[in-house]
């Protein structure tokens, strides 16, 4: 019997899943490690966590990963390995084989997500060396949305910028994928529906029928909401400020941007939510009033894009968690058609939602998106 295993590894995380390999794969084990790069866990889904040396990196994450797998399940014939990689550039909208020439082109996209690229790379070459005999699979976060009308794909630059790759590309996409399937699913009517993928990583995309036309998200994780530690939206002059005034050179202002902004940075404290939200410092208080005002600010936006809104999803970290965020986001929302319950909010239901807008809490599963395009691309 074959397996598949899927390995997603996000900006301080990576989750993993094995799978048995079937039309629809069946999950066999799965688990996470978190708060990679400080007091990094193991935990597998069902068992306790298990502390790892602190300052782990993805590497040493996924090195634990799969002495864990070893244990668990020494027989795994482990014939497909299944990449999240999160940017595909221009040419890579649908999941593809990973051969040296493809790893190349991948490894060029990695100024556009140095947060995640390099780390996406280094657990593919851990794969391969770990099951040299597997087939390799890299599915894009980006790939959801190449699809965007042109209005939300391009910057107003000279357009040869954009034939160069300078594009709003878009990301969460194996989020979005897994989201926009159980919304067909659970809720078919719902043509014009915001999805609110809430973590350590945050953006919102605005769904028709299923397909994606616009992200809070563009050329680089850095768009859109404030997210853990990445800025989210700021005005290029604003860069310009810290190079010609502040004397910063591209490797500082990189760091400032995606590892000591967000709410990290605003509440100089933590980018963890939890902790964020247990803190009475006023910075903290004004890092989440910041990061729900951001959420409404593109909810409506998004609305705007649709025409309309039929359904909210909330999904994510923080949005599948965080009661008090989904409250506030969704207060004072009755001009839109959203309104929720409290008692269904607080218990994390599936559907909160007592307006005609259907407000949704989601689990989003990226691993068994990337497990059954393994699937269909192996079995091709």
């Amino acid at each position: 019997m074959s397996h598949i295993l899927t390995v997603n590894a996000g900006s301080s995380s990576l989750k993993y899943a094995l799978y048995r390999a079937k039309a629809e794969p069946v999950v066999l084990a799965q688990g996470k490690v978190g708060r990679i790069g400080g007091a990094a866990q193991l935990t597998p889904a069902g068992g306790p966590a298990r502390d790892l040396p602190p300052g782990t990196d993805h590497a040493g994450a996924l090195a634990a990963v799969l002495a864990e797998l070893s244990e668990s399940h020494p027989d795994a014939q482990v014939t497909v390995v299944g990449h999240r990689v999160v940017h595909g550039g221009p040419d890579y909208a649908a999941p593809v084989e990973l051969t040296p020439k493809v790893i190349a082109q991948l490894e060029g996209f990695a100024p556009y997500a140095p947060l995640h690229q390099p780390h996406n790379l280094a657990g593919v070459r851990a794969a391969m060396a770990a099951f040299p005999q597997a087939r390799q699979i890299a599915c894009f976060d980006t790939a959801f949305h190449r699809g965007h009308p042109f209005v939300n794909d391009t910057f107003a630059l000279p357009r040869r910028f954009y034939d160069k790759g300078v594009r709003r590309y878009g990301f969460h996409g194996l989020s979005y994928d897994y989201i926009a399937g159980e919304v067909a699913r659970r809720a078919p009517a719902l043509s014009r529906v915001v999805v609110a993928h809430l973590g350590n990583g945050a953006s919102m995309c605005a769904l028709r029928d299923g397909r994606s036309v616009a992200s809070t998200m563009g050329f680089s994780a850095l768009d859109g909401l404030p997210m853990g530690t990445r800025c989210g939206q700021l005005d290029p002059g604003v860069v310009l400020y810290l190079m010609q005034q502040e004397g910063m050179d591209a490797d500082q202002i990189s760091d400032l941007l995606y590892t000591e902004s967000g709410l990290k940075g605003m509440s100089g404290l933590s980018n963890d939510m939890r902790e964020l939200q247990a803190s009475d410092d006023p910075r903290a208080v004004e890092a989440l009033d910041y990061f729900v005002f951001r959420i409404r600010r593109e909810l409506g936006a998004m609305a705007a894009v649709l025409g309309g809104i039929d359904g909210l999803v909330f999904c994510g970290g923080i949005g599948e968690n965080s009661a008090p965020v989904r409250a506030r986001v969704c207060a004072g929302m009755d001009w839109l058609g959203i309104a929720v319950s409290d008692t269904a909010n607080d218990a994390n239901a599936p559907v909160i939602s007592t307006g005609p807008v259907q407000v949704m809490v989601i689990p989003t599963n990226e691993e068994i998106v990337i497990a059954r395009a393994a699937v269909a691309l192996a079995d091709a």
